[in-house]
């Protein structure tokens, strides 16, 4: 007597979306690609120009970032954000996405227009 074999194949499609990446990617130290590699697909990929900011650390390996977000906040202050607030999320072979909001506050006391 022959056995019935049944085969189910579940599947979801979507759209290839450009950008890839909003803000930037947190790379883990052990991520399966460098941020040579995905600086160079981004670079294929988008017009938008990305920073390398590397972090010495046992988890976070680098971060990619567009440029126009290190106008508005420095490369320390980056860094410390992502130490302190990212790399408990994640494990030193992952790779996270950034959608990073900075809004600055500026006040100008007797200056006229």
């Amino acid at each position: 007597m022959k056995k019935m074999q049944r085969r189910i194949i579940n599947m979801r499609a979507r759209e290839f979306v450009l950008p890839p990446i909003v803000d930037g990617l947190v790379l883990g130290r052990f991520s399966p690609i460098g941020q040579v590699a995905v600086g160079k697909a981004l670079a294929l990929l988008m017009t938008t120009p990305f920073e390398h900011v590397p972090i010495e650390d046992d988890v976070i390996g680098d971060v990619l970032v567009r440029s126009a977000i290190l106008r508005k906040i420095d490369v320390d202050t980056l860094r410390r954000f992502v130490i302190v607030h990212v790399k408990p999320l994640m494990g030193p072979e992952e790779i996270l996405h950034l959608d990073l909001e900075v809004e600055i506050a500026l006040e100008a006391a007797g200056e006229a227009p």
